[in-house]
């Protein structure tokens, strides 16, 4: 595994712009018809899937490990490292009937053992996963009776834990694992059992793929993924119209419309299942966002509609709840986007006790949000007194703050969806002790402890519906929007994005 130092992005940039001779988009693919060359925003920050604290992670694990059930391009649940579950009675035991015939990149062969060390790694406090929070409180224990069984059995009901087993539960090898000490070596040396295996990572730069040759599934039609790590825009535009990629990713709006008139391109934009947020640090008692009536006069001030229409190109829905319409559930049944009510949110900061306003700041992530989208924002608020100053820091510092409470006082958030099921969001975001939560009511505690055990399709949205109103109505984060997912690759790409999920799946992938 090669490491060099991060590069600033304009350097990557034109690294990036440099490299290689530069072909005509439109069937003629930036390398050759066996590797397909992806351009993104941002690399991984961390190569462990189980430790990896952003949606950028997904965009790479999802084809370099297996988890025992995962998702199709809908969000539908599809059999992997496992061929078969089965639920107890009482819901509590969980029982997994793991494919025969699995190897690791490095040889090994997948067994039951495999799969129990996985979650127990999850759980381990030592490892600092950040999907920890997700299972443990729910996993009383893991066995492996046998090579090709694993029971989980369960303190409480969990009506999601299925589709958490799907988004989080990344297998990796048991021998190997222990034998190197720390996650840190492994996130040097990653190993796992997907289609694709790591042969080289330039930190900040690029990361490429291999097909791995003894895959348990179908063989991928591509050899080779390779990765490019390129902050600007601009810049990934740029690439794609020289023939230096073949799919460029995170497009913004305005240039969709512009290359859509390309023939040799083909754009792609799908829902993305991610609400934009701010994180709102609401549980210091001294400072004013502790008060419903500030949090709730954030919201009132800002034009979503405006947003959506200039920022977005109306690539983007209201959000009702923190969870966006695009998830399979309807949880917002009834709740309503807040409206743009200037005067409204003046009264209610005067209700809290600040008539004159009260400055604070905004910590914003380049290059995932535009400089000029944070302003848009922080002058609304500023229209009613509330004066936010921008502070600007890149994706991977910021997601080592935002995981470790340090993002504060608020933090311009997106979150991406893993499991779809709305317990994910609510169970990062909104829950007393998630990762992304610094908001504590009792009354929607309550609710998502009532509804982590319940499995009824029907009762789950109810619950949820309940519990977002509440949350909403408490002014629990700065709703914004879904925006969609938009890429732009070359017109001869036969792929389709994951519908409201952040993750890549190139299992698929192939040329024309």
């Amino acid at each position: 595994m090669k490491a060099v130092l991060r590069m600033t992005g304009a350097a990557a940039a034109c690294l990036m712009l440099s490299a290689g001779p530069a072909h005509a988009v439109g069937g003629k693919p930036a390398v050759d018809r066996q590797t397909l060359v992806v351009a993104l925003a941002s690399g991984p920050g961390n190569l462990d899937p189980q430790v990896a604290p952003s949606v950028d992670s997904a965009k790479y694990a999802w084809n370099v490990f297996d988890t025992p059930y995962g998702f199709d391009v809908k969000g539908n649940l599809e059999p992997r490292l496992a061929t078969a579950y089965k639920i107890s009675e009482d819901g509590l035991v969980f029982t997994f009937t793991i494919r025969k015939g699995v190897r690791f990149h490095n040889g090994d062969s997948l067994s039951a053992r495999d799969v129990k060390y996985s979650l127990e790694r999850i759980l381990d406090p030592a490892t600092k996963s950040t999907r920890r929070p997700f299972f443990v409180n729910a996993v009383e224990s893991v066995q492996a009776p046998d090579d090709g069984t694993v029971v989980i059995r369960l303190r409480r009901k969990d009506g999601a834990f299925l589709n958490k087993v799907a988004g989080y539960l990344y297998v990796v090898p048991e021998a190997y694992t222990r034998g190197l000490g720390s996650p840190e070596a492994f996130a040097r040396q990653p190993v796992g059992t997907g289609p694709y295996r790591v042969v080289s990572y330039q930190i900040g730069q690029s990361l490429e793929l291999q097909r791995f040759a003894q895959f348990w599934g179908e063989a991928p039609k591509v050899n080779r993924i390779v990765y490019r790590f390129v902050p600007e825009a601009s810049s990934r535009v740029n690439a794609l119209l020289a023939g230096e990629i073949d799919l460029a990713t995170d497009i913004a709006p305005t240039e969709v419309e512009r290359l859509q008139a390309n023939p040799g391109l083909r754009s792609l934009s799908v829902p993305g299942g991610s609400p934009v947020f701010v994180r709102v640090y609401a549980n210091d008692p001294k400072t004013p966002l502790s008060k419903p009536q500030v949090r709730l006069a954030l919201n009132y001030a800002i034009d979503k509609d405006a947003l959506i229409k200039n920022v977005f190109r109306g690539r983007a829905a209201p959000l009702r709840s923190h969870i966006p319409d695009s998830y399979p559930t309807d949880p917002n049944k009834g709740l309503k986007p807040f409206a743009y009510d200037p005067a409204l949110a003046r009264r209610l900061l005067a209700e809290a006790g600040y008539p004159q306003g009260f400055s604070t700041s905004l910590m914003c992530t380049t290059p995932t949000f535009e400089r000029a989208f944070c302003e848009a924002i922080a002058a609304y608020w500023a229209q009613v007194g509330v004066k936010a100053q921008i502070r600007l820091i890149e994706s991977t510092a910021s997601n080592r703050l935002n995981n470790t409470h340090q993002s504060g006082p608020l933090f311009l958030s997106h979150f991406g969806n893993a499991i779809y099921d709305p317990i994910h969001v609510v169970g990062g975001s909104i829950a007393r002790d998630g990762t992304w939560a610094d908001y504590d009511n009792p009354a929607v505690q309550a609710l998502v402890d009532e509804v982590e055990g319940v499995n009824d399709p029907a009762r789950r949205t109810e619950i949820f519906n309940r519990l977002l109103k509440l949350a909403r109505d408490d002014g629990q984060a700065v709703l914004i929007a879904e925006p969609q997912l938009n890429y732009v690759a070359d017109s001869a790409l036969q792929w389709s994005p994951q519908v409201a999920g952040w993750s890549f799946n190139f299992r698929q992938v192939t040329w024309k």
